[in-house]
């Protein structure tokens, strides 16, 4: 069963099998891949230590860079299987709040169209009031329909699609409450 692990070095050979199926530069929202500097996410070194920054940029006592803000990344992960990653920034900075919300996720091509990116945003969205937050900002490609459907699925409020300087984006709202997820709308993996 799926479920939102803190990233680990564990899942190296699992991550570097779904890095394949995206292919070396491909995009992966909510992966924290900017944050991987020089180091070979091959070598279990390196690997390791751009998992140490994921963990530690939701430390709020320690400053990120300029441009960066805190957040929190979760791997979605079933037993030693990295499914995809989804992360919940604590803050908007002026691009995040142009084109790129508080919630980044992604899912490796083999594991979509399960539900995972559905439960893991409902997930991440009770936790959102822990930061502080009421209201959370997402946004997806506008040609991306299947986030666009988990956004809605979510609560999802279209406010507009706009050009922004990484494309043309829907930009979605949702007002978070604290509440009890439903165990039901767990997706089979």
């Amino acid at each position: 069963m799926a479920e939102l692990i803190t990233p680990t070095e564990r899942l190296h050979s699992s991550w570097l099998a779904a890095r394949e199926e995206w292919g070396p530069d491909a995009h992966q929202d909510g992966s924290g891949l900017r944050l991987v500097g020089d180091d070979d996410l091959r070598s279990p070194e390196g690997f390791a230590s751009w998992v140490a920054r994921l963990r530690r940029q939701a430390d709020r006592s320690r400053p990120v860079g300029e441009g960066s803000v805190h957040a929190t990344h979760w791997w979605i992960a079933d037993g030693e299987t990295y499914l995809g990653a989804i992360d919940l920034r604590h803050s908007l900075n002026a691009f995040l709040l142009e084109g790129g919300g508080h919630i980044g996720y992604s899912i490796r091509p083999s594991a979509r169209r399960r539900g995972l990116a559905s439960w893991a945003l409902g997930a991440v969205l009770l936790k959102a009031p822990e930061l502080g937050l009421d209201r959370v900002l997402l946004t997806c490609d506008d040609g991306n329909v299947g986030s666009a459907r988990t956004i809605e699925r979510n609560g999802g409020v279209l406010e507009d699609v706009r050009g922004t300087e990484a494309g043309t984006k829907r930009r979605y709202w949702i007002t978070v409450t604290p509440t009890a997820p439903d165990p039901a709308a767990h997706p089979s993996t």
